[in-house]
């Protein structure tokens, strides 16, 4: 059973840093794809980026790009997507998600199979 739970949330100040973790535990998967997604109340999951489990190949979100940089750790069994230099409009709550396959440019939550729980991040302006 896939199990996927998020860390490293928190309240930050404008300008401040975060990072937020993501550990995985059960797939037996050969391929599968991380990716990490946003909400705030009313709004549908925003699309931040996805990484290969296998490959470390990334992509992006066109409005993230440059921001965040997505990375694995294969000894751990986590995503991690450290968030610099943050922004009132970040506030929302982080999902990780889990996709089977190789194919990592997935950017609607739908196409995601498995999904965490999140973890609320609040950047004070």
């Amino acid at each position: 059973q896939v199990q996927l739970v998020e860390s490293g949330g928190g309240l930050v100040q404008a300008g401040g840093s975060l990072r937020l973790s993501c550990a995985v535990s059960g797939p037996s998967y050969s391929a599968y794809a991380m990716g990490w997604f946003r909400q705030t109340p009313g709004e549908e999951r925003e699309f931040v980026g996805a990484i290969s489990w296998s490959s470390g190949g990334t992509h992006y979100a066109d409005s993230m790009k440059g921001r965040f940089t997505l990375s694995r750790d294969k000894v751990k069994g986590a995503v991690i997507l450290p968030m610099d230099n943050l922004k009132a409009e970040d506030t929302a709550i982080y999902y990780c998600a889990l996709r089977v396959g190789s194919y990592f440019h997935f950017t609607l939550a739908g196409q995601y199979d498995f999904w965490g729980q999140g973890t609320q991040v609040t950047v004070s302006s």
